[in-house]
């Protein structure tokens, strides 16, 4: 985590590189060694500058910063006040959550250079700051610092992120906070008839876990994020080729994403009721294998019958999706790298959400243009029903077509939400599951849609 400072006054000192804001294009960071260290970054025309940019700017200014292996910086809040018309505590929060972001790399392992890691130590705001400024910079660095930590989880391999290694980092990631975390084993996930969760399970000799965490920081019914947990995804018996199975220690980015979500919202103290559920397998092929063909049971009474064994987020969450109504929640979200599809539709700037409740999708649209998560609308008609139907089960995980993949997977689970008695929302996070050129984020995982959900409970009455 970055060393916050906060003066009145630019500080008078050689080893801290002043920030200076410039209108017109972009330049380099210069040095001069008779004088204090200076990095000029360009915004272009001023009366074009957006919140968009404003988001991305922190980042830039670290990136330059750690090219030049600057360690220290002083930032002109003043400066930044004159670029939008923004609440100063919220300019902070955004200014520090992305300083945070803009900072992190993976390092686990690897050695230590002998010239030390280029982060940056130490941040400078200064100028004519209240209160609220310092506070909405103390925030911000919470925010960034676990959707980093998120990050970290989502990036270790598989082999040291096993279902029940991704349980126990729940337990510890949970401790010294008001977060309570009840793991459920194979047995107590076979009594509650998950044959979802099971059936995906089966291929491996790793024990699939249901995760489970509550934040009450109010009273009232809860509000549930289901997140996919897939620690390793081969595809199963219908095995990934080669180039698709690299990043697959990354599935369970939606469960990583929920589980450090409800743990920023302990850390904030947020006044709400938030419940966790994380079903965590992995998808392995071996001779105990579920099968092409297969037709599971759920918990839910419907069975699924198994047209590919690579589509089975879908089949774990469904089975979650009918555990999260034993809470009687107010609304439920889950979140997955459900399809490819979704990042054929939008690229890999945007999640697709896709649910029912209008008024809700709209929200979560919002909150994440708020923040920089950005998603968008994919359809959820009823006539999408028709290619989710089983021939000999209930539901099939694969659509009858080529086709709206992104869409036939959230037509799949909405066939168990509907259940729900309460909104519900899918959040297919594929295309935003690692960091894309331009967005000034180091390589491996992008920390979505941390920052999208947290804006989105925090606003939702």
């Amino acid at each position: 985590m970055i060393k916050l400072n906060f003066a009145k006054e630019a500080p008078k000192n050689k080893d801290i590189a002043l920030i200076e804001i410039k209108e017109g294009g972009r330049k380099d960071a210069y040095i001069t060694p008779e004088a204090q260290k200076k990095i000029v970054v360009g915004i272009g025309k001023k009366k074009e500058f957006s919140r968009r940019k404003l988001i991305i700017l922190p980042r830039r200014i670290i990136s330059l910063a750690k090219a030049r292996r600057i360690k220290k910086i002083a930032i002109n809040f003043d400066e930044l006040k004159k670029l939008l018309k923004e609440k100063e505590g919220e300019l902070a929060e955004i200014l520090i959550t992305n300083l945070e972001m803009g900072n992190f790399e993976f390092v686990k392992y690897k050695t230590k250079p002998q010239e030390g890691w280029r982060f940056i130590e130490e941040v400078t705001l200064y100028g004519k700051m209240g209160a609220s400024t310092k506070r909405g910079a103390e925030k911000g660095q919470i925010i960034g610092d676990e959707i980093n930590a998120c990050r970290e989880l989502v990036n270790t391999p598989g082999g040291e992120m096993t279902p029940k290694l991704l349980a126990s980092t729940a337990e510890k990631r949970a401790e010294g906070t008001k977060v309570k975390v009840e793991v459920l084993g194979k047995s107590d996930i076979r009594k509650l008839k998950m044959g979802g969760i099971l059936g995906v399970a089966e291929g491996s000799k790793e024990e699939p876990k249901l995760i489970v965490m509550r934040y009450k920081g109010s009273a009232g019914q809860p509000m549930v994020l289901v997140g996919k947990g897939v620690t390793f995804d081969t595809g199963g018996l219908n095995i990934k080729p080669d180039l698709s199975m690299n990043e697959m220690h990354m599935d369970m980015s939606g469960g990583a994403a929920a589980l450090h979500t409800i743990i920023l919202a302990a850390k904030l103290k947020l006044k709400k009721h938030i419940v966790v559920l994380i079903p965590a397998v992995e998808n392995m092929p071996s001779g105990s294998s579920y099968r092409p063909g297969d037709i599971l049971r759920t918990m839910s009474g419907k069975t699924i019958e198994v047209g590919h064994t690579d589509a089975e987020g879908r089949v774990i969450l469904a089975d979650a999706i009918t555990y999260a109504k034993e809470f009687k929640p107010k609304l439920v979200i889950d979140v997955a790298t459900l399809t490819g599809s979704a990042m054929a539709a939008l690229g890999k700037r945007a999640s697709a959400i896709l649910g029912k409740d209008e008024k809700m999708v709209s929200q979560l649209i919002e909150a994440g243009e708020s923040v920089g998560d950005y998603a968008w609308p994919l359809p959820l008609w009823d006539e999408y029903e028709e290619d989710i139907k089983g021939t000999f089960g209930d539901v099939t995980n694969s659509g009858k077509t080529r086709y709206g993949g992104a869409i036939t997977a959230a037509m799949f689970l909405y066939q168990f939400a509907k259940e729900l008695d309460c909104p519900w929302a899918h959040i297919d996070m594929a295309p935003r599951m690692t960091s894309i050129h331009g967005e000034y984020l180091a390589k491996g995982a992008a920390g979505a849609p941390i920052g999208l959900l947290m804006r989105f409970l925090q606003n939702r009455k």
